[in-house]
């Protein structure tokens, strides 16, 4: 994909199926792990999660502000600022039936890891 030619849902789906396809991996081994992505989409998160109910998604929101001036202080970074208003334009918000751990991404990075590791530990408990 040269620069400046946005992906369209059928180049992400590749990436996406290889995202399922590790969690399927980690769950039929046993195993847990995390995975970062946009996921802007509900159809990209019906492929990452789907029918599967022990994996839990994160949603880090943050405020349109908030975010161009962390990713305007970041250095050596691939994301631009300028693709920040497409990404909010694209932007469907997980639904409550997704069951989505809502997390404001105002703390520190620090802060912000800790509430998600807590909640990810209520949200396990029988």
């Amino acid at each position: 994909m040269s620069a400046g030619i946005p992906l369209t849902d059928d180049d992400r789906l590749p990436w996406l199926r290889k995202i399922a396809e590790t969690i399927d991996g980690w769950r039929a081994r046993g195993e847990s792990g995390v995975i970062t992505c946009s996921a802007l989409k509900r159809s990209y998160r019906d492929i990452i999660v789907g029918d599967r109910p022990d994996v839990r998604l994160v949603y880090l929101k943050g405020s349109h502000d908030l975010i161009r001036q962390r990713m305007a202080a970041r250095h050596g970074h691939f994301m631009p600022t300028a693709l920040l208003d497409s990404q909010f334009a694209t932007l469907e918000e997980p639904s409550p039936d997704e069951n989505a751990i809502v997390v404001d991404i105002g703390d520190s990075p620090e802060e912000i890891a800790r509430e998600v590791a807590d909640r990810l530990r209520v949200a396990q408990r029988p």
